[in-house]
């Protein structure tokens, strides 16, 4: 490794972290190194203006103040775990496998929150997030590649959530706006939405705390008037069904942690930790801040595995071995037409995506639960682009040492994502969108071992984290 620094963990009252070092370094240093990009930078994204202040309380082992003062950093982190690709996730597998993959989505929610925490820790101790740390530790050759790796994941999401904004469009206007059209359209409404993190930090977290709200409440919604059962609800998340897999199963388990750990995220979450105004000196602040952080980051997460929930749910109750025929006759039944073509005569187990869903819930439900599901989704597509944004921002500025402008960042990546999307949606058919979905969520599998291992590494050296460094 290069540049490593040596934390002096038998002094509690002193925690010397990498930033410091490198600050003193970019000081001395006549010429600029490595280190000079540590230093303030006016255009750093998302926290250059302002850091949330920490209040004093006289309770030293737990305030609801100082919770609030941290809460913020692993909501923006939670939308991950509620993207448009989620979502779809959550959908499929409760047709293919009704609530036998409920399980699966809670253990990969847990497996998700040691990783978030990890990736907090290393932001908290050190004041470098993961894309920075890579920076330091490694030298030019693995830094590209792991900058090219988290970038495909990036543009991956990017994709799934360009797919779920034009899908959540279509279902809203009557298909007046095909879904090529709303693929163009998130161009516009991403720029939109990223004007909001001028008007202060703590509105835009607020903002993003309303965006899960939405999500809560309209999937939530969804979940009361379908009324599943309760007990195999439950059962699903805490009894491990292995018997009876069929390839359908397997692959939709898989789907689901590719789709639940997004690598991205944990070059985000690192990030997002250093917004508030923490006293690295004092070993006690550091721990009282990695405890907050980790009390959040529980708080996010449950409400994002709930809300996956209700999704799984729904449509495990009413599409698990359903087939097409089935599903045109409660259209029909019900005098529902819009969409009804979706669904063929055929006597064939039917397959779900994010469209088929919203037409079935407006067939057993009425067109109400079809715009709310739409919202739902709609929410869920603005909110985790903006994140994605933010997260392609870190990278940028951490593994390349390049500032760009934000406009520039999302005009960048979202070019590239809309361009096959575009293609895709104008030349063939929704369902080929579907399993462009399915395909992105084997990429994202594919892509964790390469922000896992050097969180994993990175969080485990003594050097570098010191006291606080990994235990067994």
């Amino acid at each position: 490794m290069q540049n490593s620094y040596t934390i002096d963990s038998n002094n509690d009252s002193t925690v010397t972290t990498l930033s410091h070092q490198c600050r003193e370094e970019a000081q001395n240093n006549e010429k600029p190194t490595e280190s000079t990009y540590l230093t303030p930078n006016s255009n750093q994204t998302y926290f250059a203006d302002e850091r949330i202040h920490i209040p004093e309380t006289e309770n030293s082992f737990f305030s609801f103040r100082k919770l609030w003062a941290f809460t913020g950093p692993g909501f923006l982190m939670s939308i991950a775990y509620l993207d448009p690709g989620n979502i779809e996730s959550d959908l499929q597998s409760g047709v293919a496998a009704k609530y036998k993959l409920l399980w699966v989505l809670l253990s990969a929610t847990i497996l998700g929150l040691i990783m978030q925490r990890l990736s907090a820790r290393l932001g908290v101790v050190t004041g470098l997030h993961l894309a920075e740390m890579c920076y330091r530790q490694y030298k030019k050759i693995p830094r590209i590649i792991l900058w090219i790796m988290i970038e495909i994941a990036i543009i991956g999401s990017d994709m799934q959530e360009v797919i779920g904004t034009a899908i959540a469009l279509s279902l809203l206007t009557n298909k007046t706006i095909p879904i090529w059209g709303g693929v163009l359209i998130t161009v516009i409404d991403t720029f939109t939405f990223l004007l909001l993190d001028k008007y202060g930090l703590r509105k835009l977290e607020l903002f993003f705390g309303f965006l899960i709200t939405v999500m809560a409440i309209t999937f939530g919604f969804e979940y009361i008037v379908s009324a599943p059962p309760e007990n195999e609800v439950i059962s699903g998340m805490f009894i491990p069904w292995y018997k009876d897999y069929d390839r359908n199963m397997l692959l939709q388990a898989v789907g689901i942690v590719g789709a639940v750990i997004m690598p991205h995220n944990l070059y985000l979450h690192s990030a997002l930790v250093k917004s508030r105004d923490i006293n690295r000196e004092e070993s006690k602040k550091v721990k009282e801040a990695n405890m907050y952080y980790f009390i959040e980051a529980c708080i996010a997460l449950l409400v994002s595995f709930i809300i996956n929930v209700f999704v799984v749910a729904v449509f495990a109750d009413g599409l698990y071995n359903k087939t097409n025929l089935e599903v045109y006759n409660l259209c029909k039944d019900n005098n529902y037409t819009l969409g009804i073509d979706t669904f063929t005569k055929e006597n064939t187990t039917i397959s779900i995506d994010l469209n088929k869903g919203g037409i079935f819930l407006g067939c057993a439900f009425g067109a109400v639960a079809m715009y709310i599901w739409a919202v739902g989704i709609f929410a869920a597509g603005q909110s985790s682009t903006m994140t994605g944004t933010y997260a392609g921002q870190f990278a940028m500025e951490g593994f390349l040492n390049l500032q760009w402008a934000r406009w520039k960042r999302v005009l960048f990546t979202r070019m590239i994502a809309i361009v096959p999307t575009f293609l895709v949606a104008f030349f063939s058919n929704i369902d080929n969108l579907t399993g462009m979905n399915d395909i992105l969520n084997a990429i994202m599998t594919l892509q964790l071992p390469f922000a896992t291992l050097p969180t994993i590494a990175f969080t485990s050296s003594s050097q570098i984290m010191g006291e606080f460094r990994n235990g067994m």
